[in-house]
């Protein structure tokens, strides 16, 4: 069962924001979402700015998203450096 991608505008802003080579492998992370939302190396977030979310590496990044069960939709909240992904 394959999931909905969405992707909020300010994710899709940071995403295009990124080094060309370092985007491609992070918009194949994004993609790989559709078929299995939850792969290994993802990790729920924890307190209470971030409860339902999960993060997944890629390289020096971090794609931060929801998953929406009920509807089979992947939303993408944020993209950035894993220094600046949590501010």
């Amino acid at each position: 069962m394959a999931y909905t991608l969405l992707i909020k505008a300010s994710a899709q802003r940071e995403l295009v924001n990124l080094p060309n080579a370092d985007r491609h492998l992070v918009e194949n992370r994004i993609a790989a979402l559709a078929d299995n939302p939850r792969p290994n190396g993802c990790k729920p977030l924890r307190g209470n700015r971030f409860k339902g979310l999960y993060r997944i590496r890629s390289g020096d990044y971090r794609i931060i998203y929801q998953v929406q069960n009920s509807e089979l939709i992947v939303l993408v909240v944020k993209v950035g450096n894993r220094k600046d992904v949590y501010d």
